[in-house]
């Protein structure tokens, strides 16, 4: 049967207002993208149950296996991008699971205990390390989360907090890098916007490194989220976490532990080693395996090897799972010869496995709505808003706002980088195509705070589940701090499209922000050991 899209129509917002809706006023996230996905799947089939549910079926099933359009195209193939995330979750739990049964994550606390001695410290230390793990926003909330959460729970500091320092430190940065997953895939996408549009005068990278500046929203996440840290700033239902963090309840306790908490009983005799090499080794085997798929991928296409090029051409997916399952080997060897770590090996590897389960059930999910949503129109739809609205001077504040909306809608920043930066190039060309790179910066800064607001985000999913922190607390909490950021930026889209100017622009994003930060901060109580 063919599927009816709704592209035309606001009912294409339905099944992602039901989804969203629902995990915010229920907190039950996978019953939420499930009927999120229903909704989503009748509107597709015309109210029709049994197309619906044999539509859900194949939908679920293409989660793990590519299925063929037509039964004499063979069996189709298996999903090697989702299986391989997948499969690296399961390796990370695995991984923790061992360092924690070693003793290594209790030695880095004991350690911290001495040598980070305060709530800014522990603050500041996960906000560098976001900065220094660059690569990938999916390994870097892994990895910053499974490294800092001994350090912020020996001070006190909320899992919801510690998720936020992560999940907005992770993407701004990615954002703005060239040299990292996601600036590869912008700059291929804007240098097809570049060669539409006739404009030669400057290179994709170069265009790339000028939007970086005018991405507002990106350099405001970066310096609330310092600002956060250096002043203890809690917001909104963040001051609730961090009263109880203060308390001994790093994770607020009232509704049972979150995901990713491991109940494994640590060996004596742990060093900090065993937590530091497992790690190193994981960024060590990442990063040279996303340089090996780069370089491969070059080769294949007879291009020499260049960083960027790499970069741009490289399987994240596969790269992942290679360094997760290098780390993983590497963190087995070295924990091998401990006799008390050999006998309880085998029920660690598994509750390390069985920790990453819920991450696991909610991606799945989501990408199973993301694949709903797409075939809605639901981008579509909301791209289809700006047509008309020709007034250059309001462009890059009205992108910033739309790719919000659907990145928040949709889930996914990638998805709407694809959609509107093509847009917004189009929309420069009909006005004045020298606010062709304000309005794509508007389009990634939008994208990037609609990614953050979003329950379905498979960003936020990972952030949350390397704090151990519940999804929805997440959420909540990073909402304040995310809408502070875009009220600033609107702010700064609005002068830069009245005066032409990037750098006013981005003085002015920053001066209101620092306003509204040190209004914040005299409304917060002051808190002892920051």
């Amino acid at each position: 049967m063919e599927l009816t899209s709704h592209a035309t129509s606001y009912l294409s917002l339905l099944a992602p207002l039901v989804a969203i809706g629902l995990a915010v006023l229920t907190r039950h996230v996978l019953i939420s993208l499930a009927v999120g996905s229903i909704v989503g799947a009748l509107l597709l089939n015309d109210i029709q149950p049994l197309a619906t549910a044999a539509d859900l079926v194949r939908r679920l099933i293409g989660v793990f296996w590519t299925l063929p359009e037509s039964s004499d195209a063979g069996w189709g193939e298996a999903n090697s991008w989702n299986l391989s995330i997948l499969a690296f979750l399961l390796l990370l739990g695995a991984m923790v699971a061992m360092v924690t049964l070693s003793g290594g994550t209790r030695a880095f606390g004991e350690w911290a205990r001495e040598h980070v001695r305060t709530r800014r410290g522990a603050q500041l230390t996960t906000v560098l390390l976001g900065a220094i793990i660059f690569i990938d926003d999916y390994f870097n909330s892994l990895a910053v989360g499974n490294i800092s959460r001994p350090l912020t729970d020996r001070q006190g500091i909320s899992r919801a907090k510690l998720a936020y320092l992560i999940d907005s430190t992770a993407a701004p940065i990615c954002v703005i890098t060239p040299i990292s997953s996601w600036g590869a895939y912008i700059i291929s996408l804007v240098g097809g916007v570049l060669a539409a549009h006739a404009v030669t005068d400057i290179t994709a990278l170069q265009a790339f490194l000028e939007m970086s500046a005018l991405n507002f929203y990106a350099i405001s996440a970066l310096v609330l989220v310092i600002s956060s840290a250096w002043l203890d700033l809690n917001l909104g239902a963040m001051r609730r976490h961090a009263d109880m963090a203060r308390k001994g309840d790093v994770f607020d306790g009232s509704r049972g532990e979150p995901p990713g908490n491991l109940t494994i009983e640590e060996a004596e005799g742990g060093r900090i080693r065993d937590l530091l090499l497992p790690i190193l080794t994981l960024v060590a085997a990442t990063v040279a395996m996303i340089l090996y798929t780069g370089a491969s991928a070059l080769s294949a296409d007879g291009q020499a090897f260049n960083l960027l090029g790499a970069f741009e051409q490289t399987d994240v997916a596969t790269s992942l799972l290679a360094g997760g399952a290098v780390a993983l080997i590497a963190t087995l060897a070295l924990l091998w010869p401990r006799s008390t770590v050999r006998r309880r090996a085998g029920l660690a590897l598994l509750r390390g496995i069985h920790s990453m389960l819920p991450a696991v059930y909610i991606l799945v999910l989501a990408w199973l709505l993301t694949g709903i949503i797409s075939d809605l129109g639901t981008g579509a739809y909301l791209a289809s808003l700006v047509e008309g609205v020709l007034a250059a001077q309001w462009l890059p504040m009205l992108l910033f706002v739309l790719a919000g909306i659907m990145a928040f809608a949709t889930g996914t920043s990638w998805g709407t980088f694809g959609i509107m930066l093509p847009i917004a190039g189009d929309m420069a060309a009909a006005t004045d195509i020298a606010m062709l790179l304000p309005m794509m910066g508007a389009v990634l800064a939008g994208a990037v705070f609609g990614d953050h607001c979003s329950p379905i985000s498979d960003t936020t999913i990972l952030s949350s589940t390397g704090a151990a922190c519940h999804h929805i607390d997440h959420v909540l909490t990073q909402l304040p701090y995310a809408g502070l950021g875009a009220l600033s930026t609107l702010a700064g889209y609005l002068t830069l499209g009245l005066t032409g100017s990037g750098p006013l622009g981005l003085m002015v994003t920053l001066a209101v922000l620092a306003l509204a930060v040190a209004w914040q901060h005299r409304l917060q109580p002051s808190q002892p050991g920051a």
